[in-house]
C-alpha cells in the first residue's frame, strides 16, 4: 500500500469497465475445455465455504459429468498453506509439505478429465515464484485460475471477525484505521491487503497463466445462487447440481458475539496460554458450537462500517476495477459492484458502541457449552511435573489444568 487509502482517488463511478462475459444467465456461459484443472484461489470471505460445501457434497455426481473434486476434504487446507509456504491458523497444526504432495498425487489422479481445487489460501502465496510452482505442479498450461471477487466495504466487516477469531485483539475501528489510513497499511493483519488489494492478485496470477486462462467473476450478493450456477456453467455441470450445503455455513459473528470473543483473546493472551489450547477449546469448541447451534436474529446488532471507512473502500475498488480491465482477463458479472456504495438504511440514531452490544445469555451457554464438549473429547495429559510440587509451589494456572483433568478422568469413569 503507497497511499492513505482515505484520500481521494479516481471518482467512485467514473472506472472503466472490465470486459464482461456474454448477457444472459450463467448456463449460456462456455464450458472450459475438457481435462482443465480449475484453480480457485478465493479470496476469502467470497463465497469460498459456500461453493467448497457444495461442491464436495456433489463429490460423487461430478465424475459422471466428466468433473472430479480431487480432496478427501470439503477444503484442503492444509495443503494451500504449504504450497504457500504459510503459518497454520492460531494453535492448528503446522502444514508440511506431505499435505501437499497429498493433494498433487489427488489431482494427477484425476487423468485427462476436468478437476477444480478450491482454496482461498492460495490468494497468500506470497511472491511471484511461488505462484509459478503451484501452477506449474498442478499442470502448467492446463490450470484456469477463477478469482472471486465482492466489494471491499462488505469484505472489512467479515474479514475483521475472521481475524477476530484466529486470536485479533484489537476493535473494529482501530483496526480500520491501520488497514486505510496509516501506513503501511499492514499491521496488525499484513495478510489483509495480500488478500484483497484484488488488482495485484489478478495481477500476480496473470504472470503465472496469462490473462486469457484467469476469470475474474463478481458475486453478486442479491444472487444467492449466482456463484454456485456460474461454477455450473464454467465446468459444464447441469444447472442445480451444485447446491447449499447448511452444515458449512460459515456465517459471521454478530458485533456482541466478536466483542466477546475479542475481550476473551485479550485474557487469553494476557496470561501466556498455548495457542494449541486457544484452537482446540476457544475456536474450534466455543466459537464453532456457538455458530452453529445459535442464528442471529433482528434484534443483534451487525458490525457496523464507518461512512468513511466504506467512502474509502468504494475509492480503492474503483482503483483495482480500472486495473483489473486493464489485464484483459475475462470478468463474469457486473464490476461496478466492487465499487458502488451499499445503501446505509436510515436509522433513529447512531448505531450503538461495542460497549453497549450484548451478547444473549443462550448464546452465551452454548459457547461455554463448547468450549467444555471440546475439553471433554480431548485426551487427559499426565501433570506429573505439576504433582511432584506442593500446592504453594504450583501455579494457579497449573492447578486449575490438574483440576480440570482430574474431572475430566472422573466423568469418564462415571
Amino acid at each position: 500500500m503507497e497511499t492513505d487509502r482515505t484520500k481521494d482517488a479516481s471518482p467512485v463511478n467514473d472506472a472503466p469497465a472490465c470486459p464482461t462475459s456474454p448477457t444472459g444467465p450463467p448456463a449460456a456461459l462456455p464450458a472450459l475445455p475438457a481435462g482443465t484443472r480449475l484453480l480457485h484461489i478465493g479470496p476469502h470471505k467470497t463465497g469460498t465455504t459456500a461453493i467448497q460445501g457444495a461442491l464436495f457434497a456433489a463429490k460423487h455426481r461430478l465424475p459422471e459429468h466428466g468433473v472430479e473434486f480431487p480432496a478427501t476434504t470439503r477444503h484442503p487446507m492444509e495443503a494451500a498453506l504449504a504450497a504457500c509456504a504459510r503459518p497454520a491458523m492460531m494453535g492448528d497444526t503446522t502444514p508440511t509439505e506431505k499435505h501437499w504432495t497429498k493433494l498433487l498425487e489427488q489431482v494427477g489422479a484425476t487423468g485427462p478429465r476436468t478437476s477444480v481445487i478450491s482454496s482461498e489460501f492460495f490468494a497468500d502465496a506470497p511472491d511471484d515464484e511461488t505462484v509459478a510452482r503451484i501452477v506449474e505442479q498442478l499442470g502448467g498450461a492446463r490450470v484456469h485460475v477463477l478469482v472471486t471477487l465482492r466489494p471491499l466495504a462488505r469484505i472489512m466487516p467479515s474479514q475483521w471477525q475472521q481475524y477476530v477469531q484466529n486470536g485479533l485483539r484489537m476493535g473494529y475501528e482501530d483496526w480500520l484505521e491501520h488497514m486505510l489510513r496509516k501506513a503501511p497499511y499492514d499491521k496488525p493483519t499484513p495478510s489483509f491487503w495480500r488478500r484483497h488489494r484484488h488488482d495485484r492478485l489478478v495481477e500476480r496470477w496473470v504472470r503465472a497463466v496469462g490473462a486469457d486462462r484467469v476469470t475474474v467473476v463478481v458475486v453478486d450478493d442479491r444472487d444467492r445462487d449466482g456463484l454456485m450456477r456460474t461454477f455450473e456453467a464454467l465446468l459444464g455441470l447441469p444447472e442445480k447440481l451444485l447446491r447449499p450445503a447448511p452444515e458449512t455455513a460459515n456465517r459471521s459473528l454478530t458485533l456482541a458475539e466478536a466483542e466477546m470473543l475479542r475481550n476473551l483473546n485479550v485474557e487469553f493472551r494476557g496470561n501466556g496460554l498455548p495457542d494449541e489450547l486457544y484452537s482446540r477449546l476457544v475456536r474450534n469448541g466455543a466459537v464453532m458450537h456457538m455458530k452453529n447451534s445459535c442464528s442471529p436474529t433482528a434484534a443483534d446488532v451487525k458490525i457496523s462500517t464507518p461512512a468513511w471507512a466504506v467512502e474509502a473502500a468504494g475509492r480503492t475498488g474503483a482503483e483495482m476495477v480500472a486495473h483489473i480491465a486493464a489485464t484483459g482477463v475475462r470478468v463474469i458479472g457486473d464490476p461496478a459492484l466492487l465499487h458502488t456504495l451499499p445503501a446505509v438504511p436510515a436509522q433513529p440514531g447512531p448505531p450503538p458502541p461495542a460497549a453497549e452490544a450484548r451478547i444473549a445469555p443462550e448464546v452465551a451457554a452454548q459457547a461455554l457449552y463448547g468450549a467444555l464438549a471440546a475439553a471433554a473429547a480431548a485426551p487427559a495429559r499426565r501433570t506429573t511435573d505439576a504433582k511432584a510440587r506442593t500446592v504453594h509451589q504450583t501455579s494457579s494456572k497449573e492447578l486449575v489444568r490438574v483440576l480440570g483433568h482430574r474431572c475430566l478422568r472422573k466423568l469418564r469413569r462415571r
